[in-house]
């Protein structure tokens, strides 16, 4: 069954490529000689398998990168082709000359590409802070607020760097928080590179009084591995379990959705002291009714990234009760990131990079 799932994939993206290559083709035709059509075809065949020689061969991270890049100009275009091809068509109904029509398509294709790109990459490595103010319905002695900054799907590795890294650092201790928390997807699948680049290092760097604490995404594989880097970065990482902070809180961390030994929220708030006020770090942001019902009261996720390249957030928004922002179900508050850093390419149409501070206060 998979396989037949993968062939099928496959062909469909085989005839995307093919449409892209014969537009750019038909655009290029008429100013360069035919003897470039082979090199044409060999250039599209390589940056069509880019994405996945990249992942195959991680040792080569141009691989990675061009693959990472071509991700987004594939996605672009996809969006992009349809409207050029129909407005030609629709000129091709007036007087203007065909062949004009054709240059001028080609060209104002291009030159919005590269403003997307451009504008994609800007908002993607230039990060604001979001904030979000909770009332928490429960009284902690001798704290009436807490200053909690979160930063999610980092995707750390080639193309968020080291300088993303620092970046991210700087920003969090000018908030001067009380507690950071990770709620996954700190490491991009590869763990070597993000060792090899010293992120570790940087991100030691957090200061924080209540500490700093993380769960686990989708993309921190293997986990135990990513959970020990991550922990000799001075931060404590949550695998279905709870932890009691100064006396005053309670936080909870769960394994990833995609991780089949993970335990059901019942079981992990069983031996939690719901008195004091409880809050998870749930990587993927499902199940909000289940999180209320078994007694948290604040739920920080990512996962999302707000569907990063626009309108992938109409699905988002679809499949997520809350995929972005901040919702509030009776006593219970989720607070959803669209992410520090970006997966694939370095682009974010519709969504922007961002740190979220959640500004806490305790009800009396």
């Amino acid at each position: 069954m998979f396989v037949l799932i993968g062939i099928l994939f496959l062909i469909i993206y085989g005839l995307l490529v093919f449409y892209i290559g014969w537009s750019g083709w038909s655009w290029m035709r008429p100013v360069v000689s035919a003897r470039f059509k082979i090199a044409y075809i060999a250039i599209m065949v390589f940056l069509a398998s880019s994405f996945i020689l990249g992942r195959l061969f991680g040792d080569f991270s141009i691989l990675s990168m061009i693959g990472s890049y071509w991700l987004g100009i594939f996605a672009l275009l996809l969006l992009m082709l349809p409207i050029v091809h129909l407005s030609i068509w629709l000129l091709r109904l007036t007087a203007l000359p065909r062949h004009r029509v054709q240059k001028w398509a080609g060209s104002l294709t291009l030159l919005t590409l590269l403003a997307l790109i451009a504008y994609g990459s800007y908002n993607a490595y230039s990060p604001v802070v979001r904030e979000y103010t909770v009332t928490l319905d429960k009284k902690v002695e001798g704290l009436e607020g807490l200053n909690i900054v979160m930063a999610s799907d980092m995707h750390f590795g080639l193309l968020s760097g080291k300088a993303h890294a620092q970046r991210m650092v700087e920003q969090i201790n000018a908030l001067n928080p009380d507690l950071v928390l990770y709620p996954g997807d700190l490491v991009d699948d590869n763990l070597d590179v993000y060792l090899r680049s010293g992120i570790d290092e940087v991100l030691r760097g957090i200061e924080a009084p209540y500490g700093v604490y993380a769960s686990l995404g989708n993309h921190d594989k293997p986990p135990a591995e990513v959970a020990a880097a991550l922990e000799r970065s001075n931060m404590k990482v949550l695998l279905d379990e709870s932890v009691v902070v100064d006396g005053k809180l309670v936080l909870v961390g769960r394994k990833d959705k995609t991780e089949s030994d993970r335990v059901s929220v019942e079981e992990l708030m069983a031996s939690v002291d719901q008195s004091l006020p409880v809050i998870m770090l749930e990587h993927q942001p499902y199940d909000l009714d289940i999180a209320a019902a078994g007694g948290v009261d604040l739920m920080v996720s990512g996962h999302t990234h707000r569907g990063q390249i626009a309108p992938a957030h109409l699905v988002t928004r679809a499949i997520y009760e809350n995929d972005w922002g901040y919702v509030r179900k009776g006593d219970f508050h989720s607070v959803v990131s669209s992410g520090y850093g970006f997966w694939g390419p370095p682009l974010r149409i519709g969504s922007r990079a961002e740190i979220v501070q959640i500004h806490v206060k305790f009800g009396e």
